[in-house]
């Protein structure tokens, strides 16, 4: 399994007094779930720059960070 990329910490921001404490894209309120959402929903990373007025690279920090958040996810799956 390839190494995950770590550089979003710089363009992802933390903070309780910015969105209730959501990731959100540095410099923006534009919470990390929406451009996930939105790319998940079929917009392309174009479409979500125009629409949300990011860059390229704000977008694929956005991934990085919800693969850096989901990778040591362990799903529980109850027996059958």
């Amino acid at each position: 399994m390839a190494q995950l990329d770590t550089d979003w910490d710089d363009q992802v921001v933390i903070d309780p007094a910015i969105q209730g404490g959501r990731p959100v894209l540095k410099g923006t309120r534009m919470p990390i779930h929406i451009v996930v959402g939105s790319l998940a929903g079929g917009m392309t990373i174009a479409e979500i720059c125009e629409e949300y007025y990011l860059t390229e690279e704000q977008v694929r920090a956005a991934l990085r960070y919800a693969a850096h958040a989901v990778a040591d996810e362990a799903v529980m799956v109850a027996p059958q």
